[in-house]
């Protein structure tokens, strides 16, 4: 099978989002800032993040840490980024009280926030997200903690993480009969090993007229090959279909001559409804080996093995009797 090379194009390039979960756990400051570095040099400049990140290592906050060291060294650092993070998981504050335990309560989204700025050392984020739904919270009881935030100018926009699809319809109802703007993107897990978000989610960010970021394009390193697949406890909770679909793909990837880890990726960028999908590199070389999925152009006839491979769950039926 073939597929087309491009030369590397700025408009590629920037759709990828640079994710930092691994900045201060599994990766050092020192090498965070080289990859923040890369990143801007490449063209990349959607930076996310999250309060909670650091967790790996029970450090939470500590990402958001190394990237506003990382921005106080100046040089139009800050200028250049977009930034997201996020609010709902729990920061282990005593000062938090019951509002400790994850959740979007009014009360914790202004303090949560607030300790962000000051770790991330800025005055405002282009985006923040809902990490999470907090089904306890209504959409009228939480909305108006944004929109404060954000007729300060202390945010751009507003986005949802990990929400259902009725839910997103909820809440972009009732921003509409507030006048005020909603979420303006959703953030989920989609990859080619998990396509539940065809059923109804990606339906529902196309419809509402959503950006879509999606994370763990690899899948959490089982669609990047052997060396994504060395962990005992990853191999060990496969069954036997999906390790025939996996040991399918490798043939595939081998067959059209592309990395694994570059094809999970070009088969993201090649979907129109996805706007910017979300690496998370742990070092510069892996950062920039993860560019060369953008000058992939996947032809038909891989995109329709990949299917028959991961067949996806298809659209919700418009009827449930038939």
């Amino acid at each position: 099978m073939k597929y087309k090379k491009l030369g590397r194009s700025g408009l590629n390039v920037s759709r990828i989002c640079l994710g930092t979960m691994n900045f201060g756990s599994g990766t050092s400051k020192e090498e965070s800032f080289k990859i923040m570095d890369a990143a801007l040099d490449a063209g990349v400049n959607f930076f996310d993040t999250a309060n909670n990140y650091g967790f790996l290592s029970n450090n939470q906050g500590i990402t958001e840490k190394i990237m506003g060291e990382w921005f106080a060294q100046g040089g139009g650092r800050r200028e250049k980024v977009v930034l997201a993070t996020k609010v709902h998981e729990d920061m282990f504050d005593p000062n938090d009280g019951p509002n400790s335990e994850p959740g979007l309560s009014i009360y914790k989204i202004r303090r949560h926030f607030e300790a962000s700025l000051k770790r991330l050392q800025t005055d405002h984020v282009e985006l923040f997200y809902m990490h999470h739904i907090d089904r306890s919270v209504t959409p009228e009881e939480m909305w108006p903690a944004f929109e404060r935030l954000f007729n300060q100018g202390l945010i751009d926009y507003v986005g949802t993480s990990n929400f259902p699809a009725w839910q997103l319809a909820r809440y972009q109802g009732e921003a509409k009969m507030r006048h005020f703007i909603g979420t303006v993107v959703e953030q989920d897990k989609y990859n080619l090993m998990e396509r539940r978000p065809e059923m109804e989610l990606l339906p529902a960010v196309e419809g509402l007229g959503l950006g879509f970021t999606p994370w763990s394009p690899m899948n959490g390193g089982l669609l990047a090959g052997d060396e994504g697949r060395n962990d005992p406890l990853k191999r060990g909770g496969l069954n036997e279909q999906t390790m025939k679909q996996i040991e399918a793909y490798s043939k595939l990837c081998k067959e059209a001559g592309i990395k694994e880890a570059h094809m999970a990726l070009a088969w993201l960028l090649a979907d129109e409804r996805v706007t910017s999908p979300m690496v998370g590199p742990g070092t510069v070389a892996q950062f920039e080996d993860t560019l060369k999925a953008v000058e992939i152009e996947l032809t038909p006839d891989i995109l329709e093995e990949l299917d028959r491979i991961f067949p996806g769950p298809g659209e919700s039926p418009e009827n449930y009797g038939w």
